[in-house]
């Protein structure tokens, strides 16, 4: 029995199509494992931040300042707001409304739930962007308002 070297033996064609099954099911296999993996990874871990020493940020526009002071209570520039009614007032407030973005100075001893309460106030107020204002690093603390 010869065999033949040239093209297209007797009876035998060339597949010229590839396989895309075996593709499709790794891919599906993948897609099941970070479907599964995606929310284990995004979980927060307790770390001890480090102190940072971070140069100001020169604001070349005035912002709306949103403060809360040692006890909790909110203040729209220099404005006192009762918590209730931050939602209302930052929706009705045009530079806010305008720019779109508000700074957020809050005391270090206010809880973190109370921050997360009235950042979630100006989300809905349809103000997405908060900045934080903080005070450097080895600066001597501001007295608190009375």
């Amino acid at each position: 029995m010869a065999m033949s070297g040239g093209r297209g033996a007797p009876g035998r064609t060339t597949m010229s199509e590839i396989n895309v099954t075996p593709m499709v099911d790794v891919m599906l296999v993948l897609l099941i494992i970070f479907m599964v993996t995606a929310p284990l990874i995004q979980q927060g871990v307790k770390v001890n931040l480090p102190d940072a020493r971070a140069q100001p940020v020169e604001a070349t526009e005035k912002r709306l300042v949103l403060s809360v002071d040692r006890e909790g209570n909110t203040y729209i520039g220099d404005t006192p707001v009762p918590s209730d009614q931050l939602e209302e007032k930052l929706r009705a407030n045009a530079k806010a409304q305008a720019d779109k973005e508000i700074y957020l100075h809050a005391d270090r001893d206010v809880p973190y739930g109370a921050v997360v309460e009235v950042m979630a106030a100006a989300q809905r107020a349809g103000i997405p962007a908060v900045g934080m204002i903080t005070d450097p690093a080895g600066a001597p603390r501001k007295k608190d308002r009375r």
